[in-house]
């Protein structure tokens, strides 16, 4: 029998990748403001993007979430929301007509400000001082002032995640997402890419379509979807400190949601069964997300599907699988027949990214592209082999021109790291790389698709 849970059960329960603040009157201060602002995304959206996942859960759509490893209050720029938006955007009209499947799109945006680490401490050039947590915790800059949790950078965070998700908003209601852009969405370093030609003859069927429609009396004006779109947030419920204030009750079903975003998860290093941060997130009513690492066994995933889910709602989990290209063929299967077997409902997802960091011998930390898509091919394939939906993918990019993750159609190798090397935690795809990857993912939606058709054709 489960305990009552309350927004506050959690701190009854053993925690990790916690900081130490050094003045507990200052972070109560903070706390108690935070809960006095507004929400920022309300419970009807967050069902709404649940009743979407749960269409993931069934096979009939597919999850595309992305965006910053850890959002930076130094890169908070329209400019730079509006090209991760964009290439999302793209990523999206890829796979939807090219694997023929609506696609729900869920950034990684306006509130991934805190990162678990794997060491609490950091040491360069002989000085050692506690790891950078992310901007929502304490400052990226190797100073002893800088490393110290700032319990006001929970406030600045949450002024950073609002004005983020009214531009968004605006992006995706106002005109900016209407489908006869789609040529007007190439970034200018994309469009001499490999990956950039690949779409723009995507976006040139798309025009043909589009102009057939019009023929036909069907446009933007008498068709609202075709200029607008639905985009959702998520973050990964770290800080708890945080999402507990931002948790509300809603006034239309008495239920509890974390309006910090509209979907958040718990990460591989935190998913302990009796843990603090699996303890609030079963009682919040947000779609829930589950990192699975390679030392996940099926016995304690199905334990967490049962505190997570216990009704078995189709959407309100979603397995993000991240085992590294080496790995995944070998520990994704005994999950997925666990899962299957139990008639447990759940969207699987890819990322493809954690599994597959180096550290060069540069010091620099990367992601090669080969990798990135050999575990994408190879979560497809266990899906395929069986029988169950490959539902998602889970990765980090930017909109932004850098040098982060060597190889791809652009073939960035290990001497052009340095040159825009610009990242505050971990290397992420720019927006070729990005394409190249939705360019794969539409191939394999396609193969499960001609799979499934003829398996209906023979039974």
């Amino acid at each position: 029998m489960a305990q009552p849970w309350t927004p506050q059960s959690w701190q009854t329960k053993p925690i990790r990748q916690v900081p130490e603040y050094p003045d507990q009157a200052a972070l109560d201060r903070a706390l108690a403001q935070l809960k006095t602002h507004p929400p920022l995304v309300f419970a009807g959206e967050a069902r709404n993007l649940m009743a979407q996942l749960g269409q993931v859960a069934e096979g009939k759509a597919f999850l595309l979430q992305g965006g910053d490893c850890a959002e930076s209050f130094a890169e908070f720029h329209p400019d730079n929301i509006r090209d991760t938006f964009r290439v999302l955007l793209q990523m999206a009209v890829v796979l939807t007509f090219a694997a023929g499947v609506p696609v729900v799109k869920v950034g990684r945006i306006a509130g991934q400000f805190a990162k678990p680490r794997s060491d609490d401490f950091e040491t360069q050039n002989g000085v050692t001082l506690p790891s950078y947590r992310g901007d929502n915790i304490n400052g990226s800059e190797f100073t002893a002032e800088a490393r110290i949790p700032d319990p006001q950078r929970m406030i600045q965070g949450n002024a950073h995640s609002a004005a983020t998700l009214n531009l968004l908003r605006a992006f995706a209601s106002g005109g900016y997402a209407d489908l006869h852009n789609v040529h007007r969405w190439m970034l200018g370093f994309i469009a001499d890419s490999p990956a950039g030609e690949q779409y723009r003859g995507l976006a040139g069927r798309i025009s043909e379509t589009l102009d057939f429609m019009a023929a036909c009396g069907i446009n933007s004006d008498s068709v609202p979807q075709l200029r607008t779109t639905e985009f959702y947030t998520s973050h990964e419920a770290l800080l708890l400190a945080y999402e507990q204030a931002m948790t509300r009750v809603d006034s239309t079903s008495g239920d509890w949601y974390d309006t910090s975003a509209h979907m958040v998860w718990i990460g591989d290093r935190t998913r302990q069964v009796d843990g603090a941060h699996v303890e609030f997130c079963r009682g919040i009513k947000n779609p829930i997300g589950l990192k699975c690492g390679p030392s996940l066994d099926p016995d304690e995933l199905l334990r967490l599907i049962g505190i997570l889910n216990p009704a078995n709602i189709p959407g309100r989990l979603t397995l993000i699988a991240r085992f590294g290209a080496d790995k995944v063929a070998e520990k994704l299967p005994p999950l997925v027949r666990a899962v299957k077997r139990e008639g447990a409902s759940v969207v699987w997802s890819s990322d493809p990214m954690h599994g597959n960091t180096i550290k060069l011998k540069s010091g620099y930390k990367t992601r090669p592209v080969d990798r990135i898509l050999e575990e994408v091919r190879n979560f497809f394939a266990v899906h395929r082999a069986e029988g169950t939906h490959a539902g998602g993918v889970h990765f980090e990019m930017t909109g932004q021109d850098v040098t982060e993750c060597l190889g791809g159609a652009q073939a960035i190798k290990e001497l052009d790291l340095s040159s825009r090397y610009q990242t505050a935690c971990d290397p992420r795809l720019n927006a070729s790389q990005a394409l190249e990857l939705a360019f794969l993912i539409a191939e394999g939606i396609r193969d499960e698709r001609i799979k499934v058709a003829a398996q209906a054709v023979s039974a």
